[in-house]
């Protein structure tokens, strides 16, 4: 019902910066939930930052005042701007979004999440 496609990722040195653009097609007008996921080898999926359908926004505390999530609905696309990048932050990040209502986008488990992008690498190197 909805596809996502991610762009955008590649490898900058710390604390550069870098867009990504997740472009939905389908019947996005369903969802509630999109936003951005992350997970580096070895570790669990986590949260980066989401927007409700009511406008809300949150963002995982290791990323607030570095990134920024916003959305083009003429062009149906979400974009996730970073900057003062971490090697941290090192991971696959992946756009999704749910088609169930929660409360809040971010502490929901991501599993709860329907649809997936193919994710996009994202490397920093000190």
């Amino acid at each position: 019902q909805v596809q996502l496609v991610e762009s955008g990722g590649g490898s900058v040195q710390a604390g550069g910066s870098l867009r990504l653009s997740c472009a939905a097609s389908g019947h996005t007008s369903s969802t509630y939930c999109v936003g951005w996921f992350r997970q580096a080898p070895g570790k669990e999926r986590e949260g980066v930052a989401t927007i409700r359908n009511d406008g809300q926004v949150t963002y995982a505390d290791s990323v607030k005042g570095r990134f920024t999530t916003s959305q083009d609905n003429a062009k149906n696309t979400l974009y996730l701007q970073m900057s003062s990048l971490k090697p941290e932050d090192t991971a696959m990040y992946y756009c999704a979004a749910s088609v169930g209502w929660f409360y809040s986008c971010i502490d929901t488990h991501w599993s709860n999440y329907a649809y997936w992008g193919q994710g996009t690498q994202v490397t920093v190197s000190a």
